[in-house]
């Protein structure tokens, strides 16, 4: 394990239960509370940003809002944040999907992505796909190509890499930590 990731881990938080019984929730406040272990994850996250070419940076709602702003500002790339359903004013581009605990609908503002930009995908952690998937869908439906998909941690017992292969097509996906 390298320091980054030493760093990383021990400043993330296991709640046993949380949202449902038997789900062992990995709390990354205690990171983002850290400003060491807040800014060597955001310029780990901002060199992947330019390893890929990205020209922008998509953030998941909500922590990927919290992780891929800062990486925007340290990489020198505009920031546009995919939302909930109903959270944006405006024309918008919307994709239902399925994720862990139910089904949910992410839309973007259609003129924030153009043909041509390359869109790095930022959120804290890899589940089952489901998010990044709809994400990836919304970024290919406004003209815009994907140049990868970074995450702070991936749970990869849930699969969630083998779903998002064909739709991320060649594009990197690169998870910080595997749990």
């Amino acid at each position: 394990m390298t320091d980054i990731q030493e760093l990383l881990l021990s400043r993330i938080r296991d709640v046993a239960d949380y949202p449902e019984p038997g789900v062992m929730f990995k709390d990354i406040t205690p990171l983002l509370a850290d400003p060491a272990a807040f800014t060597a994850l955001t310029d780990t996250l901002a060199r992947i940003a330019a390893d890929t070419g990205a020209s922008k940076v998509v953030g998941l709602e909500a922590r990927g809002f919290i992780l891929g702003a800062p990486v925007a500002v340290r990489a020198g790339l505009g920031f546009i944040p995919v939302r909930k359903a109903g959270k944006l004013p405006g024309a918008t581009l919307r994709q239902a999907y399925d994720l862990e605990y139910g089904s949910a609908e992410i839309e973007v503002h259609a003129e924030d992505l153009a043909v041509g930009d390359r869109v790095l995908i930022v959120d804290d952690v890899l589940a089952t796909g489901g998010t990044a998937e709809a994400a990836i869908q919304l970024i290919q439906r406004a003209g815009a190509r994907v140049s990868g998909l970074a995450v702070l941690m991936e749970l990869g017992f849930l699969g969630g890499r083998a779903r998002l292969e064909a739709a991320l097509d060649g594009a990197p996906l690169q998870a910080l930590l595997q749990v």
